[in-house]
């Protein structure tokens, strides 16, 4: 089987090359000429410099290919270009999909996220639960996965796929989460009793797999998680186990925080310098968000395999490996 990737230099796109080169497919990637492509290069993907939101350039330089994985997406930086979000998340998955159709690819797997959902005010979500995208990033993604399943509607073999709080070894967006708790000087702003929701990279990966092989998938959203979400307080005793280190507990009220994350996101704003605090951040510590993967498990067979503890555990191991704690 041939796959092409996109993002495949990101976290995600990596560990999915990893996992079909293991399997036995022959992998080409979509990349941009300043990517670090050298992982890619050992795993003996086939690099292919791209700008996918060209259609051009989507055009001149796709390769015949049975599955295409959608991963590449403009990812959320605080106040960041919207026309951006939309050239990526929105033009660049519909060029993907027009090719692809184009040529006759028998698979189609489009990577979204639950932020289309926003919070969620009676947990566990369904897929089907309403949307309300946050902020510029989640409503082209809200967008992006419109198209692909605009496509589906007409018959494309389209699946959509949407992960949760994705983390393991060679990720550091949750280093920002880990790095206090080792260093006994994590904040909770707030009661944290808010629920939070996690996937292990493997299990995101195999989620993957699932909804690019299974017929179950066509035309359909899921949700991929781990099997089970947490508050924010028992996430961060969970991490302080992982690390073997004894969690200080440090409470702030929230509101302050809040206040000031409003002023500080303004005040920045006008000057045209990125906020060290704004309201998203603290959001983290006020939303639920927690969801129900009862659909993959079934029509995918759909299972995780890591637990939270054990995804904690090599996730602690390797920053340290790492000198990142």
């Amino acid at each position: 089987m041939r796959a092409l990737v996109t993002g495949a230099t990101g976290f995600t796109g990596t560990a999915l090359c990893e996992r079909l080169v293991r399997d036995g497919w022959d992998v080409s990637a979509f990349v941009r000429p300043s990517s670090r492509k050298q992982r890619l290069e050992e795993l003996g993907v086939r690099c292919i410099e791209n700008d996918i939101a060209s259609e051009d350039s989507v055009r001149r330089t796709f390769p015949d290919t049975d599955v295409v994985f959608h991963i590449a997406a403009a990812y959320r930086a605080e106040h960041a270009d919207h026309d951006e979000f939309v050239h990526v998340n929105v033009d660049a998955t519909r060029h993907m999909l027009e090719e692809a159709q184009r040529r006759d690819v028998s698979r189609f797997v489009h990577c979204s996220t639950v932020g289309v959902q926003g919070e969620i005010e009676d947990p566990p979500a369904a897929e089907d639960y309403r949307f309300k995208p946050g902020d510029h990033y989640q409503e082209s993604k809200l967008a992006g996965e419109q198209v692909a399943l605009e496509f589906a509607g007409k018959g494309f073999a389209v699946s959509v796929v949407r992960p949760v709080g994705i983390y393991g070894p060679g990720d550091t967006r949750f280093l920002k989460l880990f790095k206090p708790v080792a260093k006994g000087y994590f904040i909770m702003i707030g009661a944290g009793k808010s629920l939070y929701h996690m996937t292990f990279i493997d299990d995101l990966v195999e989620g993957f797999m699932l909804a690019a092989t299974r017929e179950e998938a066509i035309g359909e959203v899921f949700t991929i998680a781990g099997a089970e979400y947490t508050t924010l307080n028992e996430l961060v005793g969970r991490i302080a186990s992982a690390l073997g280190v004894k969690r200080r507990r440090f409470h702030i009220p929230l509101q302050p925080v809040l206040w000031a994350s409003v002023v500080c996101d303004k005040l920045c704003r006008s000057l045209g310098v990125s906020p060290p605090l704004y309201p998203r951040r603290v959001e983290f510590f006020m939303l639920d968000r927690a969801f129900s993967i009862d659909k993959a498990r079934r029509l995918l067979g759909y299972e995780p395999k890591v637990s939270l503890d054990e995804g904690l555990r090599r996730t602690a191991e390797w920053y340290r490996s790492q000198n990142l704690l």
